[in-house]
């Protein structure tokens, strides 16, 4: 199926792909396509050359330099395909996603009926998700949390797939967030009061299953008022115990923290990530840098409430805070860009409003109007977030020995990361998925 150069229509790059996911299966196939972002540069590659298989990237180059005869089968010595007004980059990652809600419907109201489901009826929705997911390009999830079980049923059911083909994105989860009895978040954790111990109830965590640990440090915003009303509900000295016990099990931690006292906290106690990080000052951004904790901004949620005002019946006064509080949020990720904090994309889906892969999607969108440069967006959800986060599967760049999962596009995501929201299609562990641009959102 040797393909020489040509500007085919789309129905044709998506046949070329069906075969050489196909080929995929059984041998090494060899595809260049006219630009390739891989995740880490600062710069696409021109005219480059991919060659994979259904488990692994095997050779990366651009510019005519030609794969080794190793990575070939024998005789080989023209691609498989080429598409040369194609873009290749990584299959996406979500950082900040809660798996066992439904972020589709925008009202408080139907969020209650939601969690009064069954946990089985809640991971059956979940399941449910992930052909639309990985159709939006995601291949890895970072699970937010939950107390039902969902995402550490689902992080368990992705290990069965470690280093083979499967259907779904990788997902790890932390199971039950921990927080204070009686504070934010008993609809997503479980108290840390029911342990002796912070390394207790790490420990429980762990015996459970957990791939990381998620801290409910502080509450959230008052939208009536515009700030975070109460004070944080861990001290940065039990942030510091609970960052000491996960680390003691080898465990990433990441701290919901909104209000510049809850985001000290977490930076003082040490935690991998920040989450939100709504009202974060620029000084703290320094000492984020300074000490590699990294950022994710999660604009979508607020944005939503902003865009859907009349819907959430907000009066003018909750919409100029709104616009108050996203406004100051995309100043202070500019100057994290600037400053080289490390950002890293979540969209926080499942909240209210925000559905999951389309959501995720509208947030690099998101970063992107706040003033990052598009590369840097890419990098954001595919890079610096593998590296990061540390997944147990190699994904989210593209080099030799990365898991093969990646978008090709004939939409430019270096104009605008919007166009990722256009038709593309997604080669995915020996599958070529298209996608027409168009998501039906219902379940997500």
């Amino acid at each position: 199926m040797n393909m020489m150069p040509s500007n085919p229509p789309r129905d044709s790059d998506l046949a070329k792909l069906d075969q050489v996911a196909l080929l995929s299966r059984s041998r090494p196939v060899w595809l260049r396509v006219g630009r390739l972002i891989d995740g880490v540069s600062d710069r696409p590659l021109p005219s480059a050359d991919i060659v994979f298989d259904a488990g692994q990237i095997r050779f990366v180059a651009a510019d005519g330099k030609a794969p080794s005869r190793q990575d070939l089968i024998e005789g080989q010595n023209a691609p498989d395909a080429i598409l040369p007004n194609a873009t290749l980059l990584p299959c996406l990652i979500e950082a900040h996603a809660h798996c066992f809600l439904e972020g589709t419907p925008i009202g408080t109201q139907e969020r209650e009926l939601y969690l009064k489901n069954p946990p089985q009826w809640m991971l059956s929705r979940a399941q449910a998700r992930w052909p639309k997911i990985v159709q939006c390009g995601i291949g890895a999830v970072r699970d937010a949390g939950d107390r039902y079980g969902v995402g550490l049923a689902l992080a368990a059911e992705c290990k069965t797939h470690r280093g083979k083909m499967a259907a779904t994105p990788w997902i790890d989860s932390p199971g039950p967030a921990i927080y204070h009895r009686g504070r934010y978040g008993s609809f997503m954790g479980e108290p840390i009061e029911d342990f002796a111990s912070p390394a207790d109830c790490v420990a429980a965590r762990v015996a459970a299953g957990a791939d990381r640990i998620k801290l409910l440090v502080s509450g959230i915003i008052d939208f009536k008022v515009g700030q975070v009303t109460v004070p944080p509900q861990m001290p940065a000295a039990e942030v510091a115990d609970l960052v000491r016990a996960a680390a003691s099990h080898g465990l990433q931690t990441f701290a919901h923290a909104s209000g510049t006292q809850g985001i000290e906290n977490s930076i003082a106690g040490g935690v991998t990530t920040v989450e939100h990080g709504f009202f974060i000052t620029q000084d703290q951004l320094a000492r984020m840098r300074d000490r590699q904790i990294a950022w994710v901004p999660t604009l979508a949620p607020v944005q939503l409430q902003i865009d859907r005002a009349a819907d959430l019946r907000w009066d003018d006064q909750v919409v100029s805070h709104l616009k108050r509080i996203i406004e100051s949020h995309q100043q202070m990720l500019r100057q994290a860009h600037a400053m080289r904090v490390k950002v890293i994309a979540g969209s926080d889906s499942g909240s209210c409003g925000v559905p999951h892969g389309t959501g995720f999607l509208e947030e690099l969108c998101q970063m992107e109007r706040a003033g990052m440069p598009p590369m840097a967006v890419l990098r954001a959800c595919t890079g610096v977030s593998a590296s990061t986060l540390n997944f147990a599967e190699p994904i989210g760049q593209i080099s030799p020995g990365f898991r093969s999962r990646f978008i090709i596009t004939h939409h430019d995501p270096l104009e605008t990361v919007a166009n990722l929201q256009k038709d593309k299609i997604i080669l995915f562990d020996g599958a070529a998925i298209q996608c027409n641009g168009d998501l039906n959102t219902e379940g997500l």
